[in-house]
């Protein structure tokens, strides 16, 4: 097999839709996989649909999400330049090739004369009216006109665009390595134009020429590009070029599978469906994002990873290194995947639960500075170990552990109604005089020597924990009891507990 050659060609024209991510990550990871080289191309040939910052939004989500490119935007190799808005010279030399050899034609028609054509047929009961080897012969442009009317056209500077020759009752052969052969009738397909009146090619005439100058050997792409492989496969075969192999991958589908997972449900839903949030620039709408919302990039990428792959065996969690070896297009499906939010959830939960308690600490400080708080590096690492199998998203850290930063100034009232008993005030100073003769404040040694003196003075082991945990933390939540006294510190418990007198004796 030749190089291995992919690439992601997304356009500006907004947020990178996690569906986009999952199409640049199954690109990365076969190009991975075979030794091959991943490329990023920027596809803004729709330069009334380009959205400012969208291209830098899409460089910053695979950098985050660690999709690496060889070639592209800022990595320019030997295909530069990767912006087809700055290869516009480039298309026009095709599209004059097509022409000249009869596959592709000058139209001159208004947008007037469209909708007119349009408005006919659709009288005449035609479902789908489009200028194809049915319509083309009624219409304004250079298979109607004679060659000195169209020439005189041209030269008094009068808009066109150039639209390919579909061929009439010809059958055309997609080859797919996930869906297999496709056939469709040429008769189906309309003569898309190749080239605007704004002198910009479209997404077919120009992705054909960058595949091919690009060297790339499989076009791997979203579902929704199927019906557009027919044409592309014709202009290919037009330009006298070998195609690539495709590769469509299957949608993915809303929770409850009712359609394709859009943008336009980002929020709406309850979860993000961009990777990173995004501030639209013309409205200021603000939609949520995966690394703000707190989840990991490697939780991320495992989790869109099997979104339409199935490795073929039980195993769910993937590093990156591991998909690489992992992945194959023969173990993508056909049908689309339901999306689910909780697996989402599951998978960050679980990365979280497998850092280092110094890297949990690290994403800690950070929440910390944010509120203008600072401890030590060890007392954070203390905390973290204790809190991390409890969190989900890294914003949930806060949620676990804010009482060992503050200490709590108001206390849950159905806990303290329930354990508060009048004999308590003096149970707690009891306990005040326990933690003042202890000298090892390990958790270990708490726990024990904590259970031994409940027993000996004859209180209730629920009555004394319930009760000390509403003290330490102010409710019934966190880790165990010994391991939050002895990472609070003798001075602080003491602190809490006498606090707690002040505050709940009435």
């Amino acid at each position: 097999m030749k190089e291995v050659r992919v690439r992601f060609a997304p356009s500006p024209t907004g947020p990178l839709h996690i569906g986009g991510v999952r199409t640049a990550l199954y690109n990365y990871l076969f190009a991975r996989r075979h030794n091959g080289k991943f490329l990023l191309r920027i596809e803004d040939t729709d330069q009334a649909r380009f959205v400012p910052g969208a291209e830098e939004y899409i460089i910053e989500a695979l950098n985050w999400c660690g999709i690496h490119y060889d070639e592209g935007v800022g990595k320019d190799g030997p295909h530069a330049p990767y912006r087809q808005s700055e290869r516009q010279e480039i298309y026009k030399q095709y599209a004059d090739q097509l022409i000249a050899e009869g596959k592709a034609y000058y139209a001159f028609d208004t947008p007037e004369e469209l909708e007119q054509m349009r408005e006919r047929l659709k009288a005449k009961g035609v479902a789908t009216p489009q200028y194809d080897a049915f319509t083309r012969g009624e219409m304004l442009n250079s298979l109607t006109l004679n060659a000195a009317e169209t020439q005189q056209r041209l030269d008094s500077g009068e808009s066109y665009v150039i639209r390919i020759l579909i061929p009439e009752n010809e059958e055309v052969v997609v080859n797919d390595l996930i869906r297999g052969e496709v056939l469709v009738d040429s008769s189906r397909l309309d003569d898309k134009v190749l080239f605007k009146s704004d002198g910009m090619p479209t997404y077919h005439l120009a992705n054909i020429v960058d595949d091919h100058l690009m060297e790339i050997s499989h076009v791997i792409r979203g579902e929704e590009w199927l019906p557009s492989a027919p044409l592309h496969v014709l202009l290919y075969k037009y330009l006298g070029w070998e195609p690539p192999l495709f590769a469509h991958l299957p949608l993915l589908l809303k929770p409850d599978g009712n359609g394709k997972l859009s943008k336009r449900d980002g929020d709406r839903l309850g979860f993000p469906v961009f990777p990173l949030q995004w501030a639209d620039p013309k409205t200021g709408e603000v939609s949520s994002g995966y690394r703000e919302s707190g989840y990991l990039p490697d939780a991320f990428v495992n989790m869109l990873a099997l979104l339409g792959w199935n490795p073929g065996t039980e195993q769910e969690v993937f590093s990156m290194d591991e998909l690489v070896e992992t992945f194959s297009l023969e173990r993508v499906g056909k049908s689309g995947s339901k999306f689910d939010p909780e697996k989402a959830k599951w998978f960050n939960h679980h990365y979280l639960s497998q850092l280092a308690d110094e890297e949990v600490a690290g994403l800690l400080k950070k929440i910390l500075a944010e509120i203008g708080l600072s401890f030590e590096m060890s007392f954070l690492i203390n905390v973290a170990g204790l809190v991390k199998e409890r969190v989900v998203l890294i914003p949930d850290l806060w949620e676990q552990s804010h009482f060992f930063f503050v200490a709590p100034e108001s206390y849950d009232e159905k806990v303290r109604q329930k354990f508060w008993k009048p004999e308590t005030p003096a149970m707690l100073n009891d306990l005040i005089a326990f933690f003042e003769k202890q000298t090892d404040f390990s958790s270990e040694n708490l726990d024990g020597s904590l259970k031994a003196w409940i027993q000996s003075k004859g209180f209730g082991m629920g009555q004394v924990m319930n009760t000390l945990r509403l003290v330490l933390v102010g409710g019934s939540f966190g880790p165990g009891v010994a391991a939050i006294a002895s990472t609070l510190g003798k001075k602080e418990v003491i602190a809490r507990l006498q606090n707690a007198l002040s505050r709940l004796v009435e």
